[in-house]
């Protein structure tokens, strides 16, 4: 990796790690879409690198705040998540040998649909939602975890409808995100798809992570969250446009 393409790599770790700890989400939905657009490294490497910048952000949120996890939830969304995201990461194998234009236009679709659903305002429901549909929509999650290391939206918008205190949601997402990078870690070390050597030199991103994570904790932004959201929305909307559409003229045009 040539240090132009680290440059851009660590801005783009600073950026997602600022806004996931302001926001409660987008680390991999900005990195899968910044990597996307710039080519810097592949979206198989890309995925493996969010992965481990998922794991270190969650060390730094859950470090005291562990205990508001929910357990039920948490495992209701991790028993179908554990079991989807093998699948998920067969079809980015699938996708990958097939076509990176495939791939890069799949990739689009899911940033888009995502910042449309973590854009809406969830309306909070009166009583808990039943384990079944936390099985559901962490079978989802779990899905896009295995594709692109970006299970967020699903629960994200399920989790913000529970009549839970914010904390416990926070913490119970990151505690979910964090299960989801080791078991595709995991699955992707067993498979013997670990990326070559030049690779980890994006591991110096995992610094620039922990130096954002804790400056958004402890000096945020004058925005409100609201604010933030919705330019979070905007970057990912755009990002995600920029890489769907030139990747459906070369499929289809």
């Amino acid at each position: 990796m040539d240090p132009a393409s680290l440059a851009v790599l660590l801005a783009l770790a600073a950026i997602a790690a600022y806004v996931q700890t302001l926001t409660g989400f987008a680390l991999g939905l900005i990195m899968m879409g910044g990597v996307g657009l710039t080519g810097i490294i592949g979206i198989p490497e890309a995925a493996v690198l969010v992965s481990c910048l998922t794991f270190v952000n969650a060390v730094l949120v859950l470090a005291k705040g562990w205990r508001d996890i929910a357990a039920r939830e948490f495992t209701s969304s991790m028993l179908a998540s554990a079991v989807t995201l093998v699948a998920g990461y067969w079809l980015l194998g699938v996708m990958a040998s097939v076509s990176m234009d495939w791939l890069k236009l799949v990739l689009g679709c899911v940033i888009i649909v995502s910042s449309i659903q973590l854009a809406m305002r969830p309306v909070q429901f009166a009583r808990p939602s039943s384990a079944f549909s936390f099985l559901c929509y962490g079978s989802i999650a779990g899905l896009m975890g295995g594709l692109f290391s970006t299970s967020g939206p699903p629960l994200v918008y399920h989790f913000y409808r529970q009549p839970m205190r914010p904390v416990a949601i926070r913490e119970t997402l990151v505690a979910v995100f964090a299960a989801n990078a080791c078991i595709r870690l995991a699955i992707v070390a067993h498979g013997g798809d670990m990326p070559p050597a030049n690779f980890w030199w994006g591991l110096l991103s995992i610094p620039v992570v922990i130096a954002l994570t804790l400056a958004a904790k402890n000096w945020p932004p004058p925005v409100s969250p609201l604010t933030m959201r919705r330019l979070a929305f905007v970057l990912l909307f755009l990002s995600g446009v920029s890489l769907a559409l030139p990747a459906a003229r070369e499929i289809f045009l």
